[in-house]
């Protein structure tokens, strides 16, 4: 049984924008504007967008009110929070072709004397807006909004920016989920503003509203894929990068993006085994499934698990999420309670019909606060919206064999073209077993090729010069379920002269700011007064979960290095896997047309 470590409350944080992940390309562009191969790109000069912008860099931001649904007015006043549209090239490499795009970008104004610049913050995704994170930023960590100006912005293809919508042409054979997603992948590559949509081109764009705030350098702190964006920034430009925070980060250094979401399947197995179970076992007045964890998954598969059943349904909209944010894990474990219990009650029943039963279940269910009621109403939320658009879900007219029509995939198209991802059908064979042996919670989400099998690209990102990329300071926690700690881990030995924070027992996806000094003073020194630690790792304690007092240990433990030592796939995951295979007599797993 996991043993308690001393431990204090979190004191309530303010929710950020969900961070989703993803990367982009590697030509570099001479200040002429011409564009040069790969190959050239890593002998060419800094690229200068106030000279490839040419006229475009006199204009002015114009701010205005943002009008932003999560934040009040008096925030609003408070923080001297604006908003301004700005005009970039559409294409970075061929910039006097005419043709331009809109950034949407947000700002709170340093409330301090001692102005220490911008602070360009992005959510994650790709594709995630972020003119709400500069008013998150600047009401969580308030001493940067007195020294920063914090800036938000929604990337080209995204929200209040140019949007990109794909027009995708579905054929009345459409019917499987995998022939859905390469009439997407299809239908995109055919949209003129898609190959525009990468993260190289954001970081010009980056660079350029730098520009056109007259600043001298980019200070950034990234999220999620916002690591894998900065990083690309960083490298393309060097000397105009100042302090760099990157949290929760994906595997930069990688050629690709693959490996963030290769690992993203075992880091889910294992925060739902190490961590969330543990937490239903430590709280049996609660949830009444007793004080065994393996106990309780056991009860969880024979509901359904995510095969069968509602559990697939439950999973997908109310758990998985919960497991980005620990705050939510008293909505998660009444999400699997619901499965246990109403399985049988329920079996049969439509999805709409589960999704109204269940939130009034989950709502009513005990220990729930005002916040799981936040979480489990916008989960319920949604689920109503992807029930409308689920795959297979397409109707065509009367009499016609074929329907086009416009959807969002920036998701897809920026994590797939910043980078090749493995197209061979027998490797996404073989990753589909894999899971099915090792990875089993997850593994009937993922029976088919993800998008990016199926889209040739050439683009990567550029490679660090050790003598000019700048240092930066990483934060990761341990039971991460999006960016695995594996992988950053990997990364902070890539990126030349990083320093790494490492939260042992906490599992949720962003870190800063976390409230104990351990964690948040660090980020402060870096970023007010340009010190990084003095050793390259530092080890923190997580903080006690929602409605505990201690901190239980569970995963792997810190080393004496500052990180934390732990394992992709526990003993107790293994455990609950040979579990699950009696339990089903060794189903095969999934296999996809050659």
């Amino acid at each position: 049984m996991p043993h308690p470590t001393t431990g204090s409350h979190r004191p309530h944080r303010v929710r950020r924008p969900a961070a989703f992940l993803a990367a982009t390309l590697v030509a570099a562009v001479l200040s002429s504007g011409a564009a040069v191969t790969p190959a050239a790109a890593a002998k060419a000069a800094e690229p200068d967008t106030a000279a490839l912008a040419a006229s475009l860099t006199t204009q002015r931001p114009s701010w205005e009110p943002c009008g932003l649904a999560d934040v009040s007015p008096e925030d609003e006043a408070q923080l001297r929070l604006s908003c301004a549209t700005v005009t970039v090239p559409r294409d970075w490499h061929n910039p006097r072709d005419g043709k331009t795009i809109q950034v949407r970008i947000s700002r709170t104004v340093a409330s301090g004397g001692d102005r220490k610049g911008i602070l360009l913050v992005n959510p994650g995704g790709p594709g995630g807006s972020g003119l709400s994170l500069a008013p998150y930023v600047a009401r969580s960590a308030p001493t940067l909004a007195e020294h920063y100006d914090v800036i938000g912005f929604d990337p080209r293809g995204v929200g209040q920016s140019t949007p990109l919508l794909c027009s995708v042409t579905y054929r009345d054979t459409d019917v499987t989920t995998d022939q859905i997603t390469q009439a997407n992948v299809a239908g995109c590559r055919n949209t003129e503003l898609t190959k525009y949509i990468t993260t190289e081109q954001t970081t010009y764009d980056l660079d350029f509203i730098r520009v056109l705030l007259g600043e001298r350098k980019l200070n950034y702190l990234g999220y999620s894929y916002g690591t894998w964006l900065g990083t690309w920034y960083a490298a393309t430009f060097p000397s105009r990068t100042g302090r760099m925070v990157l949290d929760s980060v994906a595997a930069v250094g990688s050629p690709t993006l693959q490996e963030t979401w290769d690992l993203q399947p075992f880091t889910r197995d294992r925060a739902f085994q190490e961590q969330l179970l543990p937490y239903m076992a430590r709280h049996d007045d609660l949830y009444g499934r007793g004080t065994d964890p393996m106990a309780i998954r056991e009860m969880f598969e024979r509901a359904g698990g995510t095969r069968i059943g509602m559990g697939p349904f439950m999973f997908g909209y109310f758990i998985l999420g919960a497991l980005y944010d620990t705050q939510n894990y008293p909505a998660a474990a009444a999400a699997v309670n619901t499965v246990i219990q109403y399985y049988e009650e329920w079996n049969g029943w439509t999805p709409e019909q589960i999704l109204s039963a269940a939130t009034t279940k989950m709502l009513a269910a005990p220990g729930i606060t005002a916040d799981d009621r936040a979480y489990i109403e916008q989960s319920r939320v949604s689920a109503e919206a992807a029930l409308k658009t689920q795959p297979g879900q397409v109707r065509l007219p009367q009499g016609t064999d074929e329907y086009t029509y416009d959807i969002d995939y920036v998701f897809e198209v920026i994590r797939c073209q910043d980078g090749q991802w493995n197209d061979s059908v027998a490797h996404w064979n073989a990753f589909s077993r894999r899971l099915t042996r090792d990875a089993p919670l997850v593994a009937p989400f993922l029976q088919n090729p993800p998008a990016c099998a199926y889209w040739p690209t050439s683009n990567r990102m550029p490679t660090f010069d050790k003598k000019t990329f700048p240092k930066v300071l990483m934060l990761q926690d341990e039971l991460d379920v999006a960016t695995a700690y594996e992988g950053a881990l990997a990364a902070s030995k890539k990126l030349p002269g990083a320093s790494m924070i490492s939260v042992d027992n906490e599992g949720s996806h962003g870190v800063f700011p976390y409230y104990t000094s351990c964690v948040d003073d660090p980020v402060y020194a870096y970023l007010l007064d340009g010190r990084l630690p003095a050793e390259t790792y530092t080890g923190c304690q997580a903080v006690p979960l929602p409605g505990e007092t201690a901190v239980f240990e569970v995963g792997g433990k810190l080393t004496g290095k500052g990180t934390v030592r732990t394992q992709l796939i526990s003993d107790d995951m293994r455990a609950a896997n040979r579990m699950l295979k009696r339990m089903l007599r060794t189903e095969p797993g999934p296999s996809y047309p050659e």
